[in-house]
């Protein structure tokens, strides 16, 4: 099975890093599930999002948490995101500083392994 990067170049990656409340991380986990994965998620309605996001959780920081996507728009992505807050969905609650904590830091993608190099290490 050939390798393929984790996103590619000239497109963007959100990244949210923030903190959940004590007590309330797995709580947080399973109402951010419930809401990522049904069927009002605008996120997953654009044409922009290149790659679903992962939750990711802090190995030595339970209480912190990453929220990686990629997205072809930075413009598309911080357009949809104000609709996603005014839904309030029900994970919003945990997270220390609420919706105004919940916000993403944007990156450019400016260089992934080109696709002959991965065939090749697959070769290997």
């Amino acid at each position: 099975m050939a390798q393929e990067p984790l996103a590619q170049r000239g497109n963007f990656l959100h990244i949210y890093d923030f903190r959940v409340k004590p007590g309330f991380e797995d709580e947080f986990v399973r109402l951010f599930e419930a809401f990522d994965y049904g069927d009002d998620n605008p996120m997953h309605k654009s044409p922009a999002q290149r790659k679903d996001g992962v939750l990711c959780r802090d190995s030595t920081d339970p209480q912190r948490f990453f929220l990686i996507a990629e997205w072809a728009s930075i413009e598309e992505h911080a357009k949809i995101l104000p609709v996603l807050k005014e839904m309030k969905p029900a994970f919003i609650q945990y997270i220390e500083g609420g919706a105004a904590a919940f916000k993403p830091r944007y990156v450019e993608v400016v260089l992934s392994t080109p696709e002959h190099i991965l065939n090749k290490a697959a070769e290997a």
